[in-house]
C-alpha cells in the first residue's frame, strides 16, 4: 500500500513532463527498422528525425555510431564512437553516453566533440550507460559499474550546462546501487529515478535530501525508464526481453515481450509510439500506444 502511495506521488510530480507537443515530422506509420549493428538507445528529435546508438563490437573502440532515420530510412550521422549507449536532446545537441565519456553531436552537421572526459568525473567511468535532462539543462548519466562482472561498482552522476561532474550516488553511499541503468528526471530536479540492471529494482532518488526508496521491482535487468504524459511508466528488461507499463495506481502489467534485449526505450514526440532497440536483433521496433 505504501509503495503504491508513493508512486502516486511521484506520478504527480511528473505532471506535465514529455507534454504532447505539435511537431514536424517525417515519420508517417512507424515501421520495424532492421540491420542496425547492437542498437542501444534512441531519441526522436523535434524535426522528426530519429536518432540510433549503434555500439557495433562491445569493446571495440571506434566502430561505434549514431544513425538517423529519415522516412523509414536509417543512414550514418557519426561514427568513430566506441561504445555509444545513452542518447539525450538539448537545445541544438545531441549529447552521447560513450563508454567512459559523454559526446557532444551538433544536429546540424554531425559534427562531435567531447563534453565531458572521462578525466572530468570524480572516478574514472566504468560503462557510461543511460543519458537524461531536466528543464534546467542539467545532464545525469548512470555508470552501470562492472555491468558485464560483478554487476556492482555503479554511480550516478550530474552535470551542468559546463560540463562540470558532480556524484548524486554510488555503491559507497548506498548498497542498493549496483548497476544503476534507465534514469528518469522529474521536473524540479530534484526527483530522479533510476532502474538497476542487477537488482531489477525501479528506486527513486532525493537529490535535496539522499533519500533513496524502492518503488517498484521485478524488472530484472531493468534497462530503459520513460514517461507517458498520461502518468503511465514504461520500463525495458533488457534480460528477459520484455517491455513493462507501471499505471499511476502502481499497477505492474506486461506490455511486449518476444525481444531478444529490449534497451533503452523512448517515445515519440507525439507520444502515439514506445520506441524498442532490440539490441541483439539488431532492429528498432515501434509499440503502439493507442
Amino acid at each position: 500500500m505504501q509503495k503504491k502511495l508513493l508512486i502516486i506521488a511521484l506520478m504527480a510530480a511528473f505532471v506535465g513532463v514529455g507534454c504532447v507537443k505539435e511537431l514536424k515530422s517525417n515519420q508517417g506509420l512507424m515501421q520495424k527498422i532492421t540491420g542496425l549493428k547492437t542498437p542501444e538507445s534512441v531519441v526522436q528529435a523535434k524535426d522528426g528525425r530519429i536518432f540510433v546508438s549503434e555500439i557495433g563490437g562491445f569493446g571495440k573502440d571506434g566502430d561505434g555510431q549514431i544513425s538517423v532515420i529519415e522516412n523509414g530510412l536509417a543512414r550514418m550521422f557519426a561514427q568513430g564512437l566506441d561504445d555509444p549507449k545513452g542518447l539525450k536532446i538539448i537545445g541544438d545537441y545531441l549529447y552521447v553516453a560513450d563508454k567512459t565519456k559523454i559526446i557532444k553531436i551538433s544536429l546540424a552537421d554531425g559534427k562531435a566533440s567531447v563534453f565531458a572526459a572521462a578525466s572530468a568525473f570524480p572516478a574514472t567511468p566504468q560503462f557510461l550507460n543511460d543519458l537524461e535532462a531536466d528543464p534546467q539543462g542539467n545532464l545525469y548519466v548512470s555508470d552501470s559499474g562492472d555491468i558485464l562482472g560483478t554487476g556492482k561498482g555503479g554511480a550516478i552522476y550530474k552535470l551542468d550546462a559546463a560540463g562540470k561532474v558532480t556524484l548524486l550516488i554510488d555503491g559507497k553511499q548506498d548498497a542498493r546501487v549496483m548497476a544503476p541503468n534507465g534514469l528518469l528526471a522529474d521536473d524540479t530536479s530534484n526527483i530522479l529515478i533510476f532502474v538497476d540492471f542487477t537488482s531489477g529494482v525501479l528506486y527513486s532518488f532525493n537529490q535535496q535530501t539522499k533519500a533513496l526508496t524502492d518503488i517498484a521491482e521485478g524488472f530484472g535487468g531493468g534497462d530503459g525508464v520513460v514517461h507517458h504524459s498520461n502518468g503511465t511508466m514504461y520500463v525495458s528488461d533488457w534480460k528477459s526481453g520484455k517491455v513493462f507499463s507501471l499505471s499511476t495506481k502502481g499497477e505492474l502489467s506486461e506490455l511486449k515481450s518476444g525481444y531478444q534485449s529490449a534497451a533503452d526505450i523512448a517515445t515519440t514526440k507525439n507520444e502515439k509510439y514506445l520506441m524498442v532497440p532490440d539490441m541483439k536483433a539488431g532492429e528498432l521496433d515501434f509499440i503502439s500506444l493507442k
